[in-house]
């Protein structure tokens, strides 16, 4: 199995929803249901990457570091980088950058970008899933990534793209059969070398305008790979509603273990 370790940027002071690391679902602070899916996922070192001491408070596990850095980091890029000078990991480690908002995260899509990056020729790599409802095609907040035949990205957006010229020109209201759109999926990896580089990175002119930090990278001239996701990855927490819906899921799938439906990953990571 590919070798790597799984960084978490855990901010407190998130805009839209205050305090997430630490809400609840089923119980458990949300940061700790991430660290979970990090250590189902195999992966060799598993580092917490806060803002905050009641973040570091909250995080309890065996096998899993916490490390606090700078409340002042504009992204998690940022503070992913710090974490990897205080961990101290040579140039060529494999880190998997899981959001903090993501607590379902599937381990085998954790292995599955690990793997894309330590098999690839790009320094960065990412996942996918192809898109089939038309409220995400047209939805600013479910990032678009259009990839070329080899599978590096060519560009990220919010906006629907590709733009399907003749089908869109009679009418918008329903998509166009065929995989077209593919949904972004936040999990990166790269070595700690070029995590380092990417975080000294000026902010792109693209970057900018589309508020959408690994479009730095293509703006620089670097390959992103952009692998599809072997199985679903739930939306992650961005706001209140997204709280209410991941309660929702984890008490479905609390359910599911109960009946004996679901797989024991879950079950052994509650």
């Amino acid at each position: 199995m590919t070798d790597f370790v799984v960084a978490i940027p855990a901010r407190y002071a998130a805009s839209r929803l205050p305090g997430k690391p630490l809400r609840l679902i089923g119980g458990t602070p949300l940061v700790v249901h991430v660290a979970r899916r990090a250590l189902a996922a195999g992966a060799r070192e598993v580092w917490v990457a806060a803002d905050d001491v009641r973040i570091a408070e909250a995080v309890q596990l065996p096998g899993v570091q916490v490390v606090m850095t700078a409340p002042s980091h504009a992204s998690g890029t940022d503070r992913l980088a710090e974490c990897a000078a205080i961990a101290g990991w040579r140039d060529d480690t494999l880190v998997v950058n899981l959001q903090g908002d993501e607590p379902f995260a599937p381990a085998s899509g954790i292995r599955a970008v690990a793997a894309l990056l330590a098999e690839g020729d790009a320094p960065m790599a990412t996942l996918a899933t192809p898109i089939s409802a038309r409220e995400q095609v047209f939805d600013p907040n479910a990032v678009k990534v259009v990839r070329a035949d080899d599978g590096a990205a060519l560009y990220f957006s919010r906006a629907p793209l590709p733009w399907h010229r003749d089908s869109f020109a009679t009418s918008s209201n329903d998509l166009p059969q065929g995989q077209h759109w593919l949904r972004h999926i936040g999990i990166y990896a790269y070595r700690a070398g070029f995590l380092r580089q990417f975080a000294a990175m000026p902010p792109g002119r693209l970057e900018q305008i589309e508020s959408l930090e690994q479009l730095r990278v293509l703006e620089a001239g670097h390959r992103i790979l952009v692998g599809l996701t072997p199985e679903a990855f739930p939306p992650g927490v961005d706001t209140p509603e997204d709280l209410a819906r991941a309660q929702a899921h984890w008490q479905a799938q609390c359910a599911l273990s109960a009946a004996g439906q679901i797989s024991e990953t879950f079950v052994t990571t509650r």
